[in-house]
């Protein structure tokens, strides 16, 4: 098993060193074509007039450039692709450990910093131009029978046995499409008794980031209500977008509601794209 899993991420890296290496020639070879264009306008500025020949050499350049462009974008997407392989081959593995019963404890602090780094390398999305982004991916809503998968990271709404109910950070164990209820296991305590949920009680994740140098509309504006994960803790609360994203490595800037504050919320707080999703009412959940 050990072996089978270390040769498939092997296999991947050496196709994304292969496919550096690519990208890296057709780099540059297409700056040397954008070169070649910008020096036949600069002439043509001087002499303040362009030659037939010139305009034909112009059109040709054009050509091969954007074909070499078009192709770079397509190695570089090639690589990427690699990179979510690796980790979804990382998170199939997790899970077969834990599904086996392997359940490793981890430790609070440790919790903290995978959950940080899950929500920064969930994958951008990056469209082709006119492409509009998917379901999940920021703010944009799943379809209307969407299911969650095996190891998807969900939010749950949880009723402890004094009554309260609240939305904690779980992971999807299955889903039965007779009764339409979820199993689910909360991240935060794996050795716990697994929740049995409708699905109206579970909310799924972002599966990508939204770009908000080219996607701002997938990305909750200012002053929107919110459910947000309040940082190291395993629990969302309702807060108000402060300042959303503005580039794609960015997190939300968010005010959560707090009585214990004159305003009524605490000061702005870091959330990453990842654990910031709509207002659900718990009023009309059942």
């Amino acid at each position: 098993m050990a072996d089978n899993y270390l040769a498939q991420i092997q296999d991947r890296f050496r196709s994304i060193h292969s496919l550096v290496i690519d990208v890296a020639d057709v780099h540059t070879k297409n700056g040397n074509g954008i070169t070649a264009v910008t020096k036949i306008h600069e002439k043509a500025r001087r002499d303040d007039k362009i030659t037939v020949a010139n305009k034909q050499k112009l059109k040709n350049l054009y050509a091969t450039t954007i074909s070499e462009a078009e192709g770079e974008e397509q190695l570089i997407r090639k690589a990427l692709e690699k990179v979510y392989e690796i980790r979804s081959i990382k998170n199939d593995r997790r899970i077969q450990a834990k599904s086996s019963g392997n359940k490793e404890t981890i430790r609070r602090g440790a919790l903290m910093k995978a959950l940080q780094t899950s929500a920064q390398t969930l994958p951008l999305w990056i469209g082709k131009p006119g492409e509009k982004p998917p379901p999940l991916c920021g703010s944009i809503a799943p379809d209307a029978n969407y299911v969650s998968k095996f190891g998807d990271m969900v939010a749950a709404l949880q009723r402890s046995p004094e009554g309260d109910e609240n939305w904690i950070l779980a992971e999807v164990v299955s889903y039965n499409g007779s009764t339409q209820k979820y199993e689910v296991d909360d991240i935060d305590e794996e050795q716990k008794e697994r929740l049995a949920l409708s699905k109206r009680r579970v909310t799924p994740l972002p599966l990508m980031r939204a770009n908000p140098e080219t996607d701002p509309d997938a990305l909750y504006p200012k002053d929107t209500i919110v459910m947000a994960l309040y940082p190291q803790t395993t629990c969302f609360y309702k807060a108000v977008v402060n300042v959303p994203p503005l580039f794609h490595n960015d997190e939300y800037e968010v005010l959560f509601e707090d009585s214990s504050y004159s305003e009524g919320f605490s000061p702005p707080l870091k959330v990453a794209q990842r654990y910031v999703i709509a207002i659900r009412d718990k009023k009309t959940i059942k």
